[in-house]
């Protein structure tokens, strides 16, 4: 039987590394970037929407001099995207802490 450290089993063990890491991160996917448009485009909607139906309903509860659903529809647009700010910066430090990992191994093969 041979041993674990078989010179002969290298090629085998930096295959099972390199899929491991290809599984731990998927390569990029256009799709991944059509659900970041959604992602971003309902984190604005949402409030938006949310903030005229507000106003609309505090414009009949309570009347004022200035029109709530613009007022509101404004702060919802503000909220949103600050929401989609906060999740686009997240992501990007989320790919850039992701960066490909080089071993040694990867190098010579380069």
């Amino acid at each position: 039987m041979k041993t674990d450290r078989d010179p002969s089993l290298d090629p085998i063990r930096r295959d099972a590394e390199r899929l491991r890491r290809t599984r731990r991160r998927p390569a990029y996917s256009p799709l991944r970037g059509l659900g970041a448009f959604g992602v971003v485009g309902w984190s604005i909607a949402i409030p938006t929407v949310g903030g005229a139906l507000l106003g609309l309903w505090l414009d009949k509860v309570a009347p004022a001099r200035f029109s709530w659903p613009i007022a509101l529809i404004l702060g919802g647009l503000v909220i949103g995207i600050l929401v989609a700010w906060d999740w686009m910066a997240r992501e990007d430090r989320l790919t850039r802490d992701e960066g490909p990992e080089t071993t040694e191994e990867d190098e010579g093969n380069a």
